[in-house]
């Protein structure tokens, strides 16, 4: 699939913020949260921030963004518009949180409420981003069953990634979060390991025979190109990348997105003060920048069954 700018920033957005959210919602269930109108301001704008560019950006790859409010109403059936619903619904406890986090708003008794509501819906709407692409079963890279696990733990491995930074700069550093913001991204490279072991190793049940209908006849080749010229279907539909230089971004996404993270968070464990905030800042960003080239690599290497019609043997 061609990769979009808008849709990748979108996912890898909006996939951080909603992450930090629910471990914003956690961390204050077990009141592990650094207290402080700064703490708050930071911490809540940053989520917010990041859901908000995210869905702003989904928008520019509408052909008419104008009428996007319309996918609301297709909820009963459309995973793109439960999505839309979700991540709605998740600014009102989210805001409400905010808004008490830096004292605007006096929670009381609904604080546990709202944190345990923000959390999940925040899973919900990135588990609804992943079901859009799980759902369609004519892409075999996006319809199989590391998908949804990819999305979500990828997610909230940057929410914890960046809620590690944000417990450091604020002087609260948390060992036992420092461990599991490790375990999180050490997961993620395990889950992203095993779904590009899956996509290689395996294919879409139909091939060139069943998608003509002549496999009777025996093995199907194509005899002439169906068009002279490059159309919309294989710019959209069959986007082609290097073996070799997807091979090349893995790695990249994988050493600088995950592996590189695992080891800056542990050096600003054992750090600490303003160098130890310094490289959990690092390992936030790396993770951002790896997670940039992971979703390209996620849209790039997915290829509809419409490419078995322009000679592709499979899909």
């Amino acid at each position: 699939m061609h990769p979009a700018y808008s849709v990748i920033f979108f996912t890898v957005s909006s996939g951080a913020g909603y992450g930090l959210l629910v471990v914003l919602g956690v961390l204050g269930l077990t009141d592990s949260l650094p207290s402080g109108f700064w703490f708050g301001v930071v911490a809540f704008g940053l989520s917010l921030g990041a859901i908000t560019f995210g869905l702003l950006s989904s928008t520019y790859h509408l052909g008419r963004p104008e009428r996007s409010w319309r996918a609301f109403s297709q909820w009963r059936s459309s995973w793109l518009s439960r999505e839309g619903v979700a991540a709605v619904a998740t600014y009102v406890p989210a805001t409400l949180l905010g808004a008490g986090a830096i004292d605007l708003i006096d929670l009381g008794g609904t604080a546990t409420f709202l944190r345990v509501t923000a959390a999940a819906l925040a899973l919900t709407t990135i588990y609804c981003t992943a079901m859009i692409y799980k759902s369609l079963e004519t892409i075999h890279q996006w319809h199989n069953r590391w998908t949804v696990p990819n999305y979500l733990i990828l997610g909230l491995a940057a929410g914890a990634a960046w809620m590690n930074f944000l417990l450091l700069a604020f002087q609260s550093s948390n060992h036992a979060f420092s461990i599991f913001t490790m375990l999180m991204l050490a997961l993620s490279l395990m889950c992203k390991m095993r779904y590009w072991t899956f996509i290689d190793t395996t294919a879409h049940q139909s091939n060139a025979e069943s998608a003509t209908g002549l496999g009777h006849l025996g093995k199907v080749r194509l005899f002439e190109g169906p068009h002279t010229e490059e159309n919309y279907l294989m710019r959209e539909m069959g986007f082609q990348v290097a073996r070799a230089h997807a091979l090349k971004l893995r790695n990249y996404a994988r050493v600088c997105g995950l592996v590189l993270p695992i080891f800056f968070v542990l050096a600003a464990e054992y750090t600490g003060g303003t160098m130890g905030a310094a490289l959990a800042l690092l390992a936030a960003l790396m993770m951002s920048v790896g997670m940039i080239i992971e979703r390209w690599l996620f849209f790039a290497e997915a290829k509809h069954v419409v490419t078995l019609y322009y000679g592709k043997e499979r899909a």
